[in-house]
């Protein structure tokens, strides 16, 4: 049996309060996207959170109007590849199209459509882009087949509480080769089950930094 790999870790005072995404996120096979492996995806639009993290890259979706200011400063904080929201609820057609090619313009490693976004968009989309349509499937009645005929080059599941089941059933249609992204849940042993279920990269939502800051505080007052 091969030993575990010892991997030398160097770290820093100063930024030592950064937010690591779990371990058990490495046991995903992860996915090469424009030369780079990825196996976690932080969730987040927080540029503070975003410039002091550990995961291999960022989905920055948002339930608003897709705005390239937002993009744009993401893009700016972040060191590692972000993938952008472009709407597909609220905001679609050839608005969508034009935040797309926008963003592709300002350096972003792929686009994301939330799941109501038609296939006719996805594939007006996916003749003009050359970064990767992500496509998010929140429920099995979703017209993923659809999609990924369209032009669609990854799934992102976000199911809730029915992650694994969905990704185990869209696995099983797709074959072992299509790339999946899901949510991986709060726990290691979600995040393990939605990697056994067929998942081959996860995304991972911090604390907030309210919530990092409580923690913060606590430990400054019971220092006094």
């Amino acid at each position: 049996m091969d030993k575990e790999k010892f991997v030398p870790e160097i770290s820093s005072q100063l930024r030592g309060r950064s937010v690591i995404v779990p371990e058990a996120i490495y046991r995903a096979s992860g996915i090469k996207i424009l030369g780079t492996r990825i196996k976690s995806l932080l969730f987040s639009t927080d540029v503070a959170i975003i410039k002091n993290t550990n995961a291999n890259s960022i989905i920055a979706v948002y339930p608003f109007t897709p705005q390239l200011s937002i993009t744009h400063a993401i893009l700016e904080v972040a060191s590692v590849p972000v993938f952008v929201g472009v709407g597909g609820g609220l905001t679609t057609g050839q608005r969508s199209i034009q935040i797309a090619i926008q963003a592709e313009l300002l350096g972003a490693y792929g686009v994301v459509v939330n799941a109501p976004m038609q296939n006719d968009v996805i594939r007006e989309m996916k003749k003009i882009l050359d970064i990767p349509i992500i496509a998010t499937v929140a429920s099995l009645n979703d017209d993923y087949r659809g999609k990924i005929d369209s032009g669609v080059s990854i799934l992102n599941v976000s199911g809730g509480s029915n992650t694994v089941e969905m990704v185990r059933v869209i696995r099983g249609v797709l074959g072992r080769e299509f790339p999946i992204i899901a949510t991986g849940g709060p726990t290691e042993e979600s995040i393990l089950d939605t990697i056994d279920a067929g998942a081959n990269a996860i995304t991972y939502t911090p604390p907030s930094t309210g919530e990092i800051f409580a923690g913060v505080m606590k430990k400054y007052r019971n220092e006094l």
